[in-house]
């Protein structure tokens, strides 16, 4: 444990501590963007013209580009500081952001623009908790990896409120223009504040296939059932996003006495976002007392069971299906920050780069799939226009959330969870 007592600890702490806050801080700025489109999705549907379907692929295309780029991207900060990667990551996710706000019009323009914006988180998410871990000793580590990935839901929570509250004023586009401001302040206030770091690395014994060189990973078994649970994970909790704010608005609309009051659809996904963060953070510290492997298997399968009664709550009074929407959001979360710290635990400090980025690209591709699978089960159901699309839509994610324990079960040991 730490000992505040102790002056090593104590000088450790006063240098970690303003890097992390750094560090989360740019995380949330650049993820400004990052749910948006899903924040004001009843609107484009309804403006574009768009099917669920092709809703979804617009947001699944997103967590695309960020699979395509992250294994070279992240295998990358094995051989040079992650801060140059990371800071090549802001520079994407200005340009996606900015192009959204000008040039969007429709499904392939809105296509064509998240798919950057992708590939500009894949360059900052994982690569800024990389360069952090890169600058600070081995026993915090796990807080460290705790706080970070648990703001990523602070800077899902952002994206939600600001676009709500920008679009209601302006339009949706000045929603990417502040998306693309608030990412180029995250790059001067990195760049600023972070050191760079040489990376220590042997130019001729490591070729730059070793980049992506996953077989070192896929032979740990313990990191590979962490990250297929964490794939897993990242369906439900992806999809989840990307439809919370439509399903909100449905059952707002299924409430024939519904006080004007209430909270929005987009108020209720920033407040959910918000409590997940919190939930990340407890989980990690369950899984130091518990096991990870214990603790997620727990979460999971209580995830599974909300989700397959959630959807068919829409027509309850509106304030409950708003305490069991926060429910869920923090059953979904619990383990977030479990999984990535149980990744790193299990990963060997000169594969970390690469097996981080194994992670994220088995994370994300569950990003991809989640949003479009349970749009496709809208679609097929009734078009999310009655209480039994929904009910089936969501019950869809438990019956997937159902393969995260069986991952942990098969190829996690003992000594791994």
């Amino acid at each position: 444990g730490f000992d505040s007592h102790h002056p090593l600890q104590f000088k450790m702490a006063a240098q970690i501590l303003p890097l992390t806050l750094l560090a989360c801080l740019a995380e949330t700025l650049t993820m400004m963007g990052a749910f948006a489109f899903p924040a004001m999705l009843p609107g484009f549907i309804q403006q574009w013209g768009l099917t669920h379907s092709e809703a979804g692929w617009i947001t699944g295309l997103y967590f695309a580009g960020y699979v395509a780029t992250v294994p070279l991207l992240m295998g990358f900060t094995d051989r040079v500081d992650a801060r140059r990667i990371w800071l090549l990551g802001v520079g994407l996710t200005v340009v996606a952001w900015m192009g959204f706000a000008l040039f969007a019009e429709g499904f392939w323009s809105a296509l064509c623009f998240h798919v950057v914006g992708g590939a500009g988180l894949a360059g900052t998410y994982m690569p800024g908790l990389k360069m952090v871990l890169d600058r600070i000793g081995l026993s915090q580590q796990g807080r460290v990896v705790a706080f970070y990935t648990a703001c990523f839901s602070l800077g899902t929570a952002s994206s939600f409120l600001v676009a709500g509250w920008v679009e209601a004023l302006y339009g949706w586009s000045y929603v990417f223009l502040i998306a693309a401001g608030s990412a180029l302040l995250a790059g001067a206030l990195v760049g600023v504040g972070v050191k760079p770091l040489k990376v220590e690395r042997e130019r001729d014994s490591k070729p730059l296939r070793q980049v992506l060189n996953f077989a070192l990973v896929i032979q740990n078994r313990n990191a590979m059932g962490f990250i297929f649970a964490y794939g897993i994970h990242a369906w439900e909790l992806f999809a989840m996003r990307t439809w919370l704010v439509a399903f909100l608005a449905f059952s707002l609309a299924s409430n024939s006495v519904v006080s004007g009051s209430y909270l929005q659809p987009t108020e209720i996904a920033t407040i959910s976002a918000m409590i997940a963060m919190i939930a990340s953070i407890v989980g990690q510290e369950l899984a130091r007392v518990m096991g990870a492997k214990q603790m997620v298997t727990v979460t999971m399968l209580l995830s599974t069971l909300v989700a397959s009664g959630l959807g068919f709550t829409a027509s309850w009074p509106y304030l409950l299906v708003i305490v069991l929407v926060l429910l869920y959001s923090i059953m979904v979360q619990l383990d977030s920050s479990a999984l990535t710290a149980a990744v790193v635990a299990a990963a060997t400090p000169k594969t970390r780069g690469v097996t981080l980025a194994v992670h994220s690209m088995v994370g994300f591709v569950g990003g991809i799939f989640g949003p479009l699978a349970m749009g496709i089960v809208l679609d097929l159901s009734g078009d999310g226009e009655h209480l039994v699309s929904w009910g089936l839509a969501f019950a869809s994610l438990g019956v997937v959330g159902l393969l995260g324990p069986a991952a942990l079960h098969f190829l996690v040991d003992r000594r791994g969870g």
